[in-house]
Parts: C-alpha cells; structure tokens; sequence
C-alpha cells in the first residue's frame, strides 16, 4: 500500500527500524502487502473464541485489549496508541481461539495485513524475518515488565506509570476503561487522582 505523506512514512519506518535495521526495500514489501482502513469506536477487531488472521498497524486513535472473565466482568490488558503493532499473536502462533478482545475505543485508522502473507514474506525475506524475531522479543519482554509491575506496584504506582506512558490518558479515554487496565474500581481510581 501507498503511504502518501512522507512524514508518515517514515515515523512507521522508524518504529519497525526500532526493533530491528530493516532496509527500506523490505519495509515496502510490507506495505505493499497490506491495506488501509478506518474503523469506528467501539468495533471488534478480533474477538474472543475467534481464530484471527490478521496483524494490524494502529495509526491513528486508540485501542484495547482485553479479556472478559466468568462472571462477565472485562479485565483491560493492553493500550494501544499510534504507531503500534497489534495482534492476539498467541492465537496467531499457535492458530488457535483468541482467549483476548481488541476493540477500537475511537475512531481509528489502521493497516491490515494477513498473517499468512506475512509469513510468506519472513520466508522470502532475511530482513523480514529478522524484523519479526525482534518484536516478538519485546513483546516477552513487555509481559514480563506489566506482570512484575502488577505484582509490586499498589493502584497509585501502576497509573503513574501509565500517565508517564500516555500523557493525556485521561483525556483519550473514559476512567473506567483506565480503571479496568490498573485492575482498580473507578472509585479507587478517582480517589488516586484526587490525591495527585
């Protein structure tokens, strides 16, 4: 696909050159491999129980995962904000159900490419591949960061720290969808914030 602006362009190609020097001739088979689409809030991307088939560049708006448990309440797991990579990527790995919902939390402009293609392209290209072994790193890496965070930070530590992520979290989405990613009541949350 086409990026027109080329300010655009290279603020994506920077962030995948983050992870790993993937030459521009591999960074466009990509694009070429993909498509743009602009979604509503409140759209389902992937959704629980459904194998998913695709990986998506968020660039514009704002987005979220998470999973909803027995008793129906729905556990936050994950922000997304511009440029990101996203995908329920253990169900793409193994193909199986998505145990995660990724929905859109405003109006939201993407890229879409198919898993399949994808890997078509790490097996026809060294840098591709490369470019994919680093992202998934820091994603284990990433995991293992937010769960020691959970196990040592109290309410008042974890959303300090998410402000210090996103700065203006609190005026991209509702408290509650805040609330639900620190694993505290909107109450709890409210009374965090009146302390600052």
């Amino acid at each position: 696909m086409l990026v027109e602006n080329q300010n655009y362009y290279d603020e994506i190609y920077a962030y995948m050159s983050s992870f790993y020097p993937i030459p521009e001739s591999s960074f466009g088979l990509m694009l070429d491999a993909s498509f743009s689409k602009h979604i509503s809030e409140g759209t389902i991307l992937d959704d629980l129980g459904v194998v998913p088939n695709k990986i998506y560049m968020l660039n514009k708006g704002v987005m979220r995962s998470y999973i909803r448990l027995e008793n129906g309440k729905e556990v936050t797991k994950s922000f997304f904000l511009p440029i990101t990579i996203l995908a329920s990527f253990d169900a793409l790995l193994n193909q199986s159900a998505s145990e995660s919902i990724y929905e859109t939390l405003t109006d939201c402009d993407i890229f879409v490419l198919d898993y399949a293609k994808f890997k078509l392209l790490c097996e026809v290209d060294i840098h591709i591949l490369g470019f994919y072994a680093k992202f998934l790193e820091s994603l284990v890496c990433q995991k293992d960061k937010k769960n020691i965070d959970l196990l040592t930070l109290d309410g008042k530590g974890r959303y300090l720290k998410l402000r210090k992520m996103i700065p203006n979290i609190d005026n991209l989405i509702p408290q509650y969808q805040i609330a639900k990613y620190l694993s505290v009541t909107p109450v709890q949350l409210s009374r965090i914030r009146s302390k600052l």
